[in-house]
């Protein structure tokens, strides 16, 4: 049962890194759960503490993923509809990776300017707009994806200072 514990949390450890790029999955509290299943195993105690402090991280950093976008954009003056270009943008990269790399960050920019140019006459502001909005998403995304590989590197090590315990065929 351990390693299927292991095994799972590890899976969602992946799926959590996956989830920083993709707006509909929770990057942050999957990759948390992947801590907890850890920690349900009988060889790794129940550290409550490190299990509260790192919910809370996966939950703020969950909650500023749709704050930090719409600070973004309104800074720079922009609205709803940069946000949502922004969202669309993310998924037609991630839909159709032709541009490589470069998609993920071309896309949601070019969904971003075409929402605000639907929104507004004036180019230059629109402009202006997209790129707050496209910067608040980089913003999240960046701080979803550094929060989920820490967790993934806390992880590895719980798991790798309990491996012979984890482990036992491996002796």
């Amino acid at each position: 049962m351990d390693i299927f514990l292991l095994v799972l949390g590890f899976i969602l450890m992946l799926v959590g890194i996956l989830g920083s790029f993709l707006p509909i999955l929770p990057g942050p509290p999957i990759s948390w759960v992947g801590l907890l299943l850890l920690h349900s195993t009988s060889v790794i105690t129940m550290n409550w503490v490190f299990l509260g402090i790192t919910l809370a991280i996966a939950l703020i950093v969950f909650a500023l993923d749709y704050i930090i976008p719409a600070i973004g954009t309104k800074k720079f003056g922009g609205t709803r509809a940069g946000v949502i270009g922004t969202t669309i943008g993310l998924v037609v990269a991630l839909i159709f990776p032709v541009l490589g790399p470069f998609g993920i960050i071309i896309w949601p920019f070019i969904g971003a300017l075409v929402g605000e140019l639907l929104n507004k006459a004036d180019k230059k502001t629109a402009t202006k707009a997209a790129f707050g909005s496209f910067l608040g998403f980089l913003t999240g995304t960046f701080l979803k994806f550094m929060v989920t590989i820490v967790f993934l590197g806390l992880f590895i090590s719980k798991a790798w200072q309990h491996k012979a315990a984890l482990f036992p065929f491996f002796d």
